[in-house]
């Protein structure tokens, strides 16, 4: 198993050669202020927004695709729901379910405010090598501590991902076929489930204690790499300026 978020980290676009603690303020920013649209009327605006950075960003559809199947089935769940539950306006009737205006318009926001932010994480993780991203983070003052959970989470989650592919083979070729239901079922998904983190404990203890043995913990100074440029600071004055628009114009708009 790979995440393989960076996968097209090498490709030439205007974001790939964008300095990279500039592209994370800037991109931060902006989903932070994606996060906090609350009018449906700013919508057209994101969306607009999310698909020309993408577009900018010359990131393959298929990469932006593959990565949205997860997380949107957590997403179908509201779908699924709110518009029949939040509300009082009814709009039409589904049998004995009725389906509500206030419901509608609150899925809607939910749905593409997640899309555009996560679009824009994909951005901003997908255009440069994960561990350059993550030295722009310690660089921008992030506590190491945090930058190295952040990178051995990353590195060791494919790790699980292969430990458990690699178990359920076994299973598998020993007769356990995991989608019949049962109570002998249950108890082996259990065992399987707990085998993976009692495996996951005992690798993190180990590489701790090599982290340690190499001088993980103590005090480096190192030369700062990164440079930026006077572009690169006007691209990131345009990101800043247009969340600051998203944001006002979300409040005028909520109080016209």
């Amino acid at each position: 198993m790979k995440l393989a978020i960076d996968e097209y980290a090498q490709l030439d676009s205007p974001l790939h050669r964008w300095e990279t603690r500039c592209k994370f303020i800037g991109l931060i920013v902006l989903i932070f202020a994606f996060s906090f649209v609350q009018d449906i009327r700013m919508l057209p605006a994101m969306v607009l927004i999310t698909a020309a950075i993408y577009a900018v960003s010359r990131l393959p559809v298929s990469f932006l695709l593959t990565r949205l199947r997860y997380p949107s089935i957590f997403l179908l769940v509201v779908v699924l729901l709110l518009p029949f539950t939040s509300g009082q306006t009814v709009v039409m009737s589904i049998g004995t379910l009725d389906v509500r205006q206030e419901g509608l318009i609150t899925v809607l926001l939910i749905a593409i405010r997640f899309l555009s932010i996560l679009t824009i994480g994909l951005v901003l993780f997908g255009t440069a090598p994960f561990l350059t991203t993550i030295r722009s983070m310690r660089a921008l003052g992030l506590p190491a501590i945090l930058t190295d959970m952040a990178l051995l989470s990353f590195r060791y989650l494919g790790e699980m991902g292969n430990d458990l592919r690699r178990m359920e083979t076994s299973m598998r070729l020993r007769g356990f076929h995991e989608r019949r239901l049962s109570k002998r079922g249950l108890s082996v998904l259990a065992w399987l489930g707990g085998s993976i983190l009692v495996r996951s404990y005992e690798q993190s203890e180990w590489v701790y204690k090599a982290m340690i043995l190499r001088g993980y913990g103590q005090v480096t100074h190192t030369r700062d790499e990164f440079r930026a440029s006077s572009s690169d600071v006007v691209v990131l004055v345009i990101i800043l300026l247009i969340a600051a628009g998203l944001v006002v114009g979300d409040i005028l708009y909520r109080h016209a």
